[in-house]
């Protein structure tokens, strides 16, 4: 259970920091150190289990027999990297308590911050791999939040899409990935994946099953060719840097390819493919970073370097390797995540980031430059500093794996070393030197509290260099016991292990790092170089731009050749497409037809249908002249389907097609008065008139083709022999398992309470999406009614009625009978609804009639007489059907049940007797309140713009309106 907290905190965190106002900076930081510190106790005590090597699990069921349940894991390595996410987000929290200007929006900084501390829990804490891609894509759009937080950055935005369109194009892959894997193993729970390896590794998919896993995480953690876009992230917050790209999200693809090493590992598919990625990617990117200017980019490009250490490490695929992995992971986040946030104070106290500017910082903030120079000094592998013993089993490993002719690995691996030494004396630079005089600010020390994260951090470099066995020994060895198991290799961690040649690499690259960075300051200049040579013509940011203008130039041209502002030829191409995909589904199915039986002509049903067919040809015709009469006429033809529905038993369906048509027809009656009014035309041209009879014929033949094909549909459905099962099935478990005789309601709330969940929902959606389109026209408060001087006396529309008027008859149905009407309605609604478990009926007819009887006091009375005495507020309607239908399956979840299971309670009560009270009866109420609140919401846009648009059609005009010829 406290692994669920641990996941839900952040979340519930994030709603409450969006709710906070602007002004409480400091509650909105302690806010969220409260849910750091929460999740911080949690870790703290699991750990005794975890160090006794047990892996807990926590699992909600909710779709057993596909294998997709909610199920939280934590092992050593998901409890490492838990701790890693919540105590770097602590310091962050800190560090932007004092980093964030007065301006900025702090409530919605910090509500994205939980809520990608949140997703990333949820990544390395997935025991279900289906589950982790969804946590993975919540980590690419929480993360595409905070990088565009200033969003009035052009660079901001520029970066912020940037960063989601790679990752979360990444993240689709991934998902292929899993659910191939899924496939091979069997079942998408992480167990049964884990020890599917052999199996998997046989298998036929295994290439491309590794391919797509391998795009999700290297897009993920920026590596070659996919490394372009964190740079560019770097326009977000530095804050947001610190926690992001150095210690959490970029370290979601590593952490993955940790996970599945087990499975995916130990092929040379693997080696050639994520190897050869992390060795490509720690050369371009370190020696890129020596030729930035800003702080920041330095800082990502390294970033992206000794990403591509660590991708390297697992790509060799020994157990050593792994153990340096987690390693150096564990090192880079402590000494990465204190320089960015160095760099943000320099950013912060001198008002730039341009190292050409920056010197001389140590005579004026020398503590911040102290420590700054430390997590430098680890970055480039010093001796004493945590980053030094991670990178010398980096360079025993690319030893151990080449061979006596071979040492290409150690070759490259010293290289970067080289390079990483000079990017980090680039860094160190600026606090040498003469201090310089025309930066924007007079550079300080920042507060105490916040340059206190830095000292924490940088002081772990010191305690896992000098002390590695005593600090950090424990947790790597939770770590690397999680991943290799039995097969966790012997290391020592000592600080000294005598003169060995991984030793004698670590000081050629420190020293061939200072003679390349004296050589470049002397003789390339590097404080005037704008692009690294010989790699300048490699751009990736250029090749991701020039294919996302091929793309909307593509789009442009598909839309051009396909697409029309016109409505007609949108249906005439759409219905084209239709009718020829229907027609080759006859042509290779010939066996469908000859399986039809024929039954004798039923004559009331045929003369039924032809009264249909003539309103449907006639409301056609009549479209063309006469809009409301082409409306009633379409009425009657649902009308007809109506009677046909009864007459094929089925009378829910036959009450629900009465309430619709009914609401429709109104709210269509309403749009109307959006539709323009018909111009007179002038008589054509021989040429167009020829063009208009060809394009009239061409959809008369369009419209008796596609009929005749839904016709032909309709009647295989109603004459071929039922399939046995599935219609049985319900019949019999209706009662046991639902606890109602109405098969069909029972189907809709209990077997496929899911499915009428989302279609409820989409409902809403769809009426607030009308809802805000149309609000834009509704007008104010204060002109609901026009000026005495605008008013007509003759147009009852242009003003409001008085309440006496309506007592008194002035309109053409009685005011008395308004107040007995809607009683009445909501009588029969009350019955259909508390029925319809066992008989027609249910929430969405009982909604509908509802919604009716509302209709007719907006039409008897008007929309002010309305609103001013029912207080409707439909959108309350709409969040109370919903929370009704999700608390039913919350209900069901903390009952230790699957997501909307349903339940039947028998309440015995003294004047009714026994009471049977089913569980989907909440969930029916939830329908019904969302049909209610959807109905209404549109109801009252249409009607506050009808009544506007006639008041002032009408305004000036004395002759009253008459309906358009």
């Amino acid at each position: 259970m406290l692994l669920l907290v641990l996941i839900l905190i952040p979340f519930i965190g994030c709603i409450r920091a969006a709710l906070q106002p602007s002004s409480e900076r400091s509650r909105e930081a302690w806010l969220a150190a409260a849910v750091g510190l929460i999740g911080l106790a949690i870790l703290a005590f699991q750990f005794p289990q975890i160090s006794q090597g047990e892996v807990l699990r926590y699992q909600i069921d909710w779709m057993p027999a596909y294998g997709l349940n909610l199920v939280l894991r934590m092992d050593g390595l998901a409890w490492l990297f838990s701790l890693l996410i919540v105590g770097i987000f602590l310091l962050v929290v800190l560090y932007a308590r004092y980093y964030m200007s007065p301006q900025d929006p702090v409530p919605r900084f910090y509500a994205f911050l939980l809520a990608f501390m949140g997703a990333m829990l949820g990544v390395v804490l997935s025991g279900n791999l289906v589950q982790l891609v969804l946590f993975w894509e919540l980590t690419s759009l929480s993360s595409f939040l905070l990088i565009g937080y200033w969003h009035h950055r052009s660079d901001a935005r520029r970066g912020a899409r940037m960063a989601f369109t790679v990752t979360a194009s990444g993240g689709l892959c991934l998902l292929a990935g899993v659910l191939m894997l899924g496939h091979v193993a069997g079942s998408y729970d992480l167990d049964v994946v884990l020890a599917a390896g052999d199996t998997l590794r046989a298998h036929a998919w295994y290439r491309p099953v590794l391919l797509l896993i391998a795009l999700g995480a290297l897009t993920k953690s920026a590596q070659f060719p996919f490394h372009f876009w964190l740079p560019h992230a770097m326009a977000a917050p530095t804050p947001v840097s610190a926690y992001l790209h150095s210690a959490t999200m970029v370290k979601a693809g590593i952490f993955l390819l940790m996970r599945l090493w087990p499975v995916l590992s130990g092929t040379p598919e693997w080696t050639w493919l994520i190897g050869g990625a992390g060795v490509a990617t720690l050369m371009l990117a370190s020696f890129i970073a020596i030729f930035q200017h800003d702080l920041k980019g330095l800082l990502a490009y390294s970033t992206i370097s000794h990403l591509g250490l660590i991708t390297a490490l697992l790509g060799m695929g020994t157990p050593l390797a792994m153990v340096a992995a987690i390693f150096h992971t564990l090192n880079h986040a402590t000494f990465k995540a204190s320089l960015f946030m160095a760099a943000g104070i320099i950013d912060h106290e001198s008002g730039t980031r341009d190292m050409r500017q920056l010197r001389g910082l140590r005579h004026l903030m020398p503590i911040t430059a102290t420590l700054a120079i430390v997590a430098s000094a680890a970055m480039a592998g010093v001796p004493f500093l945590n980053g030094f013993l991670s990178k010398e089993m980096f360079f025993a490993e690319t030893l151990l794996v080449g061979s006596s002719s071979n040492y290409w690995m150690a070759f490259a691996a010293v290289v970067m070393g080289i390079f990483s030494v000079a990017y980090s004396l680039r860094f160190i630079y600026v606090f040498f030197g003469r201090p310089a005089s025309d930066l924007p600010r007079t550079p300080h020390e920042p507060p105490r509290w916040m340059r206190f994260p830095v000292e924490v951090l940088v002081v772990l470099c010191l305690a896992v260099g000098m002390m590695p066995a005593l600090s950090v020994g424990p947790l790597l060895q939770l770590g690397a016991q999680a991943v290799l198991g039995e097969q966790l290799p012997h290391y020592d961690l000592a600080v000294w292990h005598g003169v060995n040649l991984p030793l004698v690499m670590s000081f050629i690259t420190l020293t061939g790092g200072v003679l390349l960075y004296a050589v470049l300051r002397r003789r390339f200049n590097l404080a005037q170089s704008s692009r690294p040579p010989l790699l300048h013509r490699i751009n990736g940011q250029r090749l991701y731009e020039s294919l996302m203008l091929g793309l909307r130039s593509g789009a442009s041209q598909l839309e051009k050749l396909l697409g029309t502002r016109r409505l007609q030829p949108q249906l005439v191409l759409l219905v084209s497409v239709c009718l020829a995909a229907g027609v080759a589904a006859a042509i290779s199915l010939p066996s469908v037809w000859t399986a039809a039986h024929s039954t004798p002509l039923d004559l009331p049903f045929a003369l039924l249908w032809l009264l249909g067919c003539v309103c449907a040809v006639a409301a056609a015709w009549q479209a063309k002249y006469h809009r409301l009469s082409a409306l009633a006429l379409a009425g009657g033809a649902g009308l007809v389907v109506c009677l046909t529905f009864l007459l094929l038993s089925a009378p829910d369906l036959a009450l629900t097609q009465l309430m619709v048509e009914t609401v429709t027809t109104v709210l269509i009656l309403l749009g109307l008065r959006w539709l323009p009014p018909r111009q007179p035309q002038l008589a054509p041209s021989p040429r167009s008139a020829r063009t208009a009879r060809l394009r009239r014929s061409r959809d008369l033949l369009l419209a008796i083709l596609s009929g005749l094909a839904m016709a032909a549909i309709s009647y295989l459905v109603l004459m071929l022999p039922a399939a046995p099962g599935i219609s049985q099935f319900f019949l019999e478990q209706a009662v046991p398992q639902g606890g109602g005789t109405n098969v069909v309601n029972v189907l809709l709330v209990d077997f496929r309470g899911f499915d009428t969940l989302g279609e409820i929902s989409v409902l809403a959606i769809v009426a607030l999406t009308v809802y805000g389109l149309l609000r834009r026209f509704r007008p104010a408060a204060e002109s609901m009614a026009l000026p005495p001087q605008q008013t007509n006396p003759a147009d009852p529309a242009a003003r409001q009625i008085p309440e006496e008027q309506v007592n008194g008859g002035y309109l053409l149905v009685p005011g008395v009978y308004l107040r007995v009407l809607l009683p009445m309605i909501m009588v029969c609604a009350l019955y259909f609804f508390m029925r319809g478990h066992n008989m027609p009926g249910g929430g969405f007819v009982a909604g509908l009639l509802f919604s009716v009887g509302i209709i007719l006091q907006y039409l008897l009375a008007g929309t002010q007489w309305v609103e001013s005495r029912m207080h409707l507020h439909p959108h309350r309607w709409l969040a109370l059907g919903l929370l009704a239908a999700l608390a039913t399956g919350a209900g069901a979840v903390l009952a230790g049940y699957p997501f909307l299971t349903s339940h039947t309670a028998h309440l015995e009560l003294p004047l009714f007797g026994m009471l049977h009270v089913p569980s989907a009866f909440v969930f029916d109420l939830g329908v019904f309140g969302v049909v209610v609140g959807a109905t209404l919401l549109i109801l009252t846009a249409l009607a506050h713009q009808s009544s506007r648009a006639h008041r002032l059609a009408h305004a000036n005009d004395d002759t009253p309106h008459q309906e358009e010829p």
